[in-house]
């Protein structure tokens, strides 16, 4: 393997062992090059930041010959199984993909480079996968009553003795899908790497001669991640009899909750890009002449909170809705420049809609996605636009046009690939049944209306909370799942830098409404407050999927180490921490 290391000479060639020597003598080779296949998947930059972070360099496949004669191949996918088999067709890498597989080369499969490996899924009935391994993919039945997709860290436990390349005890990993391998009937097959658990037990990891694959994303799972790419890049797999001898009792941790940290993003006075953070959205000073309130650079304090242990980071241009977002090349900057650092899921909003430039030309919202995922992101996140998107669809009488933003982007990259964020707003009324809209009865502190009124109603804002729409939370909430939607984030106007917690009532109402996974944000104050809503809607808490903060971690009121560490140890909430003076994602 020649290994580049970043600014010096490379190292001498390592020779191949274990699984990857027959091949390696064979084909003569005295170094080796990682081969990317990219069909379009959004997750592509994301695996090519990886791979060169560990030093190695990195080919794409351009035409079927480079998959003849590659050396080594990573195939991440993400999005649908059928678009990804159709993408592999049209582009003629096919059959070239299903002989080099036949030929026991070296391939690391992520996401759908797993789920092609199967002769099918329930996902594009009629299409047939690359059928190394026997069986069909199927959906998450409904009668777990989980949100779907699975968006989570999640435990590995190895279902194979020697489970190269991944750990005896290997720590959780980023899942992100819809589908899944469902266990042997036997619970055990020679092929079957590693289980997970979502609501039950799943496969989440494959091995067969030199073919790896995972479910979960190892380029997202932070340093855990990139030492398991780094221990299938060196080889050394096992082969014979050791191979296939099965674990014992494999046990995966439970699925952890997700804690997010947000950067709120836009230009000062000055020009320069800035992280900001508003009091219900006003975010200038109230002194030193109004100026935008200036919490850090927006690279540097991503990287912090990687470092910290956030299992995600966000990024939010809040001034995106009347900017020409294509033109806005700092923002790209910042997120390419993230992207390379910090190896945890990254989301990017503000902006992302149709528009048309000072010149007259035309630009579609995929477009701006793609510029996005080109740069680095793994999610986008659809503001203002997805309440357009949720008028239209009840105005067609909830008939799909495949032409909204949500549809057009969830359907090239796949529904986990697209948030819809939402700034709700009280609306106080004394009579829920005759409000025309889904109410709920006010608690948790909330104060009530201004003649007393005990009900609300939560109107979807659009322009980051400058107007009302006559939409309700549950309305767009239900609309923007049919349409494509992936994951839903509740940003409460009225709790928004008041540190007095969650919107609890918010939250519940939209995850009785939907069974997309709901992440709540706004009004954070303590580690208590994180648990309010993380914990089960039965007792006590709001159930959400995950919790977003912005200004106690830029202000480090409340650190995200506290946070994990508050939840860890003094709640039945699992999450990704470990509890050391250095620390490092687990």
């Amino acid at each position: 393997i020649d290994r580049v290391i970043p600014g010096g000479a490379p190292r001498e060639p390592c020779a191949p062992s274990g699984l990857w020597s027959s091949w390696a003598k064979a084909a003569g080779m005295a170094g080796r090059e990682v081969t990317l296949l990219d069909y379009g998947a959004g997750n592509v930059q994301s695996v090519f930041n990886a791979i060169k972070q560990l030093g190695y360099s990195v080919k794409y496949v351009q035409d079927p010959t480079d998959i003849a004669n590659a050396s080594c191949i990573v195939f991440p996918g993400v999005g649908a199984f059928g678009s990804c088999v159709a993408a592999l067709q049209r582009l003629g890498y096919l059959e070239p993909l299903r002989q080099y597989l036949k030929d026991d080369r070296p391939y690391f499969g992520i996401c759908l480079g797993m789920q092609t490996l199967f002769e099918a899924s329930e996902e594009s009935p009629g299409v047939k996968g690359l059928g190394l391994l026997p069986g069909t993919v199927t959906r998450f039945p409904a009668s777990l009553g989980l949100a779907v997709p699975n968006i989570n860290w999640s435990g590995v436990a190895p279902m194979l003795k020697d489970p190269w390349p991944l750990l005896e005890d290997s720590p959780r990993c980023y899942f992100v899908h819809s589908y899944r391998v469902p266990m042997p009937e036997s619970g055990f097959a020679p092929w079957a790497l590693a289980c997970s658990e979502y609501g039950e037990r799943f496969v989440c990891a494959v091995r067969k001669g030199n073919c790896v694959a995972t479910q979960f994303h190892p380029e997202k799972s932070g340093t855990a991640g990139l030492d398991l790419l780094d221990r299938w890049l060196k080889g050394g797999g096992p082969s014979g009899d050791a191979a296939v001898a099965p674990a014992p009792n494999p046990c995966p941790a439970p699925p952890a909750r997700r804690i997010i940290a947000c950067l709120d993003v836009r230009s000062n006075d000055a020009g320069d890009l800035v992280v900001t953070k508003g009091d219900q959205y006003d975010v200038r000073e109230k002194a030193n002449g109004s100026e935008v309130r200036n919490l850090g650079k927006p690279v540097s304090l991503a990287e912090r909170y990687y470092q910290d242990g956030a299992d995600e980071v966000s990024f939010l241009n809040i001034t995106a809705f009347r900017e020409i977002v294509l033109a806005d090349q700092p923002m790209i900057e910042v997120l390419r420049s993230s992207a390379e650092r910090i190896f945890v899921p990254l989301t990017v909003g503000g902006g992302i809609r149709s528009y048309v430039d000072g010149k007259g030309k035309s630009y579609s919202a995929l477009e701006v996605a793609d510029a996005y995922f080109r740069a680095g992101a793994d999610k986008v996140s659809i503001g203002s636009d997805s309440v357009d998107a949720a008028k239209a669809y009840y105005a067609a009488g909830k008939k799909l046009s495949g032409t909204s933003s949500i549809e057009l982007i969830s359907t090239k990259y796949g529904r986990q690939a697209v948030v819809v964020s939402v700034d709700p707003r009280r609306m106080y009324v004394a009579d829920a049944a005759s409000s025309g809209h889904s109410c709920v009865e006010i608690g948790n502190g909330v104060p009530p209306g201004p003649n007393g009124e005990r009900f609300v109603w939560y109107c979807c804002t659009v322009k980051g909370g400058r107007e009302n729409s006559d939409m309700d939370v549950v309305q767009l909430a239900q609309a923007v799942e049919a349409l494509g939607a992936g994951e839903l984030l509740l940003n409460c106007i009225d709790r928004d830098g008041q540190g007095n917690g969650y919107e609890l009532e918010l939250i519940r109402q939209v995850k009785a409404a939907c069974t997309l996974p709901v992440i709540a944000s706004s009004g954070a104050g303590s580690p208590k407050h994180f648990e309010d809503a993380l914990a089960p809607k039965g007792s006590g808490g709001g159930g959400a999927d995950a919790a977003l903060a912005a200004g106690i971690f830029h202000r480090e009121e409340v650190p995200i180490p506290a946070v994990k560490a508050f939840l860890a140890e003094e709640t039945k909430i699992p999450v990704r921490y470990v509890p050391s003076k250095k620390r490092k994602a687990d």
